[in-house]
């Protein structure tokens, strides 16, 4: 039972780090895109607010996911980049994209129109 609900805790925690609608295609964008501006990730997620990619992108850093990075320089220039830490979750994010196409492709062939 012990053990049950450590591994509840461990799978939390790694929830609470991917969590938020844009998370994963953040850092999908950041692992195969390499480092991206703030502006460049806003143009590569279209529908995303300013705001929800600065507090994605801050949560994101928090977590040591992610790092920005900030040149003394005018304009100020601000980069993000996968940290060695973060770039573990490659192998989870090419599974869940893996998942997802497997999954669109399923529910297809059930001519379901869910989404």
């Amino acid at each position: 039972m012990e053990e049950d609900t450590r591994l509840c805790q461990e799978t939390e925690e790694v929830m609470g780090i991917l969590s938020g609608k844009w998370k994963l295609i953040i850092l999908f964008h950041l692992m195969y895109g390499g480092t991206k501006r703030f502006n460049e990730l806003k143009r590569l997620i279209p529908n995303i607010t300013q705001k929800m990619l600065t507090k994605h992108l801050r949560e994101l850093e928090q977590q040591d996911i992610i790092k920005r990075i900030v040149y003394a320089q005018v304009p100020p220039k601000v980069e993000y980049t996968m940290t060695d830490y973060g770039n573990k979750l490659k192998p989870i994010i090419e599974d869940l994209h893996e998942f997802g196409k497997s999954h669109l492709v399923h529910m297809q062939n059930k001519g379901s129109t869910f989404k």
